[in-house]
């Protein structure tokens, strides 16, 4: 058993982390600031390759496969969670169309993801009735003649109003999960509608947006995979998403340690810095500890995923672990900067604000509980 990474993952891993320093950190309290993610922070992002990390290079991807890809969201995120999220979900809807779609879906979309002439692509599954009940979903598409027509609602939909291209899912069979369909829309296709951006508490940078579909035609060659396979492919899709959001939660805590430990040096109190009482460095022993066991939770899901092996389990472990630890860290990270810590003028507010939205998407934190234990009764308890 070897738990060093491999050259090429340290090179990443350190090429990331200075990008991410030199070019995303700094501005991260002012894009939270304003709302907005500008466009030549996408083209940065495409420019180093993090907009395809495990998409093949025919397709404008780096092929560095998915610890790789974890590694790079969790530097990212350490530099500021907005930019890691829409980074995150950019990668997962390629992959989705690598994994789902036709060449030619291909072909059209994933070298504008991964080139960032696309600013994004987004996940459009939640519904204002369905959130982690998949199988209530209302959106339906119809045939007519060669074509489909939309009509729905969607919620919660991560850079939904900027996208260059979505996956959408509907209902086009039967109710529950049987009768979903998955659909790749082009963004600024007629009938889309993209409502205001959420006023969210976290991730403020990130628009969060509901989308409503109002007779939208598409083409047949629209349909993402087969019709039915709607719900395969969301929780596929959803499985190797929460390693994303894994190494997003490790990204943000790690940096709220990073400013703790250093305050903990340099405050003084009492006549002496106040990491030297046994209060402050138990905390921050136990914040070193959890990320650190969150973090080899995150790297097993993610190396199973890339040996191709079922990492269902494991991806819920890592996700509950990871975004838990996250809060936790980023609440003790506050507590040790006392007042200052509840004011915006030091980043552990923000990290604090960013880290709690990692408990509820890409599936709540009782959701992975559910996962993990189904997985258990089926007896894959034990790895």
């Amino acid at each position: 058993m070897n738990f060093d990474l491999l050259e090429t993952h340290l090179l990443l891993e350190e090429s990331t982390r200075r990008f991410a320093s030199e070019c995303l950190a700094k501005d991260a309290a002012q894009r939270d600031k304003n709302h907005e993610i500008p466009d030549e922070t996408i083209a940065a992002l495409a420019s180093v390759g993090l907009l395809g990390v495990n998409l093949p290079e025919s397709l404008g991807g780096s092929a560095m496969g998915v610890v790789s890809y974890a590694i790079a969201v969790r530097e990212v995120a350490r530099a500021d969670a907005s930019v890691a999220v829409t980074m995150a979900v950019t990668n997962m809807v390629g992959e989705v169309l690598r994994t789902f779609g036709t060449l030619e879906q291909q072909e059209e979309h994933i070298p504008r993801l991964t080139s960032g002439e696309y600013f994004a692509g987004a996940f459009a599954l939640s519904e204002p009735g369905a959130g982690s009940d998949a199988g209530s979903l209302r959106t339906r598409a119809v045939r007519d003649g060669n074509d489909w027509i939309l009509n729905g609602e969607k919620m919660w939909i991560t850079s939904g109003d900027r996208a260059g291209v979505m996956v959408v899912w509907a209902r086009t069979g039967e109710s529950g999960t049987k009768g979903l369909s998955c659909f790749v829309v082009p963004g600024g296709t007629p009938g889309v509608e993209a409502g205001l951006p959420e006023e969210k508490m976290g991730l403020r940078a990130s628009h969060t947006v509901s989308l409503s579909f109002g007779n939208v035609r598409l083409p047949s060659s629209a349909l993402l995979g087969e019709e039915g396979d709607g719900f395969k492919i969301a929780m596929t899709a959803l499985d190797g998403g929460r390693i994303g959001i894994s190494a997003q939660a490790v990204g943000i805590g790690t940096a709220a340690l990073e400013e703790a430990r250093r305050y903990a040096g340099e405050r003084k109190q009492f006549g002496r810095s106040i990491g030297d009482f046994q209060g402050i460095a138990f905390k921050l022993a136990d914040m070193s500890t959890n990320l650190d066991a969150s973090w080899l939770l995150t790297l097993r899901a993610a190396w199973l995923k890339e040996q191709g092996r079922r990492f269902t389990r494991e991806a819920a472990m890592a996700k509950v672990m990871a975004s838990e630890t996250a809060n936790d860290v980023v609440r003790d990270a506050v507590q040790i900067f006392g007042g200052y810590g509840y004011t915006e003028e030091f980043p552990v507010a923000r990290y604090y604000r960013d880290a709690r939205v990692t408990q509820i998407y890409e599936g709540t934190s009782e959701i992975q509980r559910v996962v993990i234990g189904r997985e258990v009764l089926k007896g894959a308890g034990v790895s």
